[in-house]
């Protein structure tokens, strides 16, 4: 293989690779702000690339809101002590998150408690 070839070929594993530094970026959620969110478990989505926690939980007006809290992988996640039966729906908890810049009811993961109060967080690391 030529020079010239093999200096083609990288350029090309970098540039594919571009798009998935973008998908870790986290400028939706407002890192200098967190939000404390006290509801009840929806869902827990046990899912790659991201897990993400449905918590219903009342807004200023006393109406039932839908939170979407992004977090990180399922091994990700594990490495911190959570499982898939950590929270269960139906589970009262109080999560901790970065909260989305526009305002829509969701954010990023900081840390939870459980109705037997006990905590589970998450630290998020540089993949």
């Amino acid at each position: 293989m030529t020079i010239r070839a093999i200096c083609l070929a990288g350029a090309a594993a970098a540039l594919s690779a571009i798009p998935a530094l973008a998908h870790h970026s986290f400028a939706m959620f407002d890192q200098s702000m967190t939000v404390e969110v006290h509801g009840t478990v929806k869902e827990l989505l046990w899912t790659n690339p991201h897990s993400w926690l449905q918590i219903m939980a009342a807004d200023e007006n006393g109406e039932m809101v839908e939170w979407s809290i992004e977090m990180s992988a399922p091994g990700a996640l594990m490495r911190d002590g959570w499982t898939r039966e950590s929270v269960a729906p139906g589970d009262t908890v109080t999560v901790m998150a970065h909260p989305i810049r526009n305002g829509t009811s969701g954010g990023q993961f900081v840390s939870i408690i459980l109705a037997n109060g006990q905590q589970l967080s998450h630290i998020y690391r540089d993949p």
